[in-house]
């Protein structure tokens, strides 16, 4: 992934680090393209179910590095016209496996926007989150798309127009965090849940979590619709016969992803 991000699998769970920890993972150019390859390689990654994203040294992620302009400005090529809509994970890369934030320490800025494009948030009791572009002159803009439909309005708008940050136990209690543990405790937690994740159907999986998404901006008819489509699809799979093999038999089934 090059040198400031970090892809590692261990069975079927990829864990993606941030590995500029003398500049508390702030995002430079480099680092955008890593993290880029990092995300469209687990999304290839057949053997690859869910991902654990987290930061190595004191910081999940300090946001856009300001000394290098690129960073600043989100590493996009070309000028402004030529900005493409999606080409990061935090812009929207789409991506039907499981995802775990495992956040200790600063997240803010792009760091947090790429949290809040996560499944589950698991935070350090030292962990701290923040939008704070607006003290800087400039406007959130994915993260103000994100975050609505993480956290009641109210508390997204706090974040994002002060640009104040909130600690561990206060992302948890307005829902922007699943659970805090102490810091030695951050990745064993996200192991865990990612394991409980990969016993289930990787293909069921997907389609379920495409569809909790999708139907949340389609109308009831079109969501169904679609949803049973899914359904049908999944259903023609070597996983379904397995699943269904398996109940039969009274045995643990064997996924395959097929």
């Amino acid at each position: 992934m090059g040198d400031t991000v970090r892809y590692e699998r261990d069975g079927h769970v990829a864990t993606i680090t941030y590995d500029r920890p003398d500049a508390l993972n702030a995002i430079n150019a480099q680092m955008r393209r890593d993290l880029n390859a990092a995300w469209e390689r687990f999304r290839d990654d057949e053997d690859a179910w869910v991902a654990i994203v987290t930061g190595a040294g004191r910081a999940f992620c300090a946001g856009a590095d300001l000394h290098d302009g690129a960073g600043a400005a989100g590493a996009w090529p070309g000028s402004f016209w030529e900005i493409p809509t999606i080409n990061s994970f935090e812009s929207g890369l789409e991506l039907w496996k499981p995802t775990i934030a495992a956040v200790d320490g600063y997240c803010l800025g792009y760091g947090l926007t790429a949290v809040t494009a996560c499944d589950f948030v698991l935070a350090s009791e030292r962990a701290e989150f923040g939008f704070p572009e607006v003290k800087l002159g400039v406007p959130t803009i994915v993260g103000a798309i994100r975050l609505p439909g993480r956290v009641p309005m109210q508390h997204a708008l706090e974040l994002l127009l002060t640009g104040d940050r909130i600690g561990a136990s206060r992302g948890k209690e307005i829902g922007l965090v699943l659970d805090v543990v102490p810091a030695a405790e951050l990745m064993p937690a996200a192991r865990r849940l990612a394991d409980r994740l990969v016993r289930a159907a990787p293909l069921a999986v997907r389609a379920t979590k495409e569809m909790a998404y999708r139907g949340r901006t389609l109308p009831w008819l079109d969501a169904v619709r679609l949803g049973e489509t899914m359904r049908r699809v999944a259903g023609a799979t070597e996983d379904a016969r397995e699943g269904m093999s398996a109940a039969r038999e009274g045995r643990e089934p064997q996924w395959r992803a097929r």
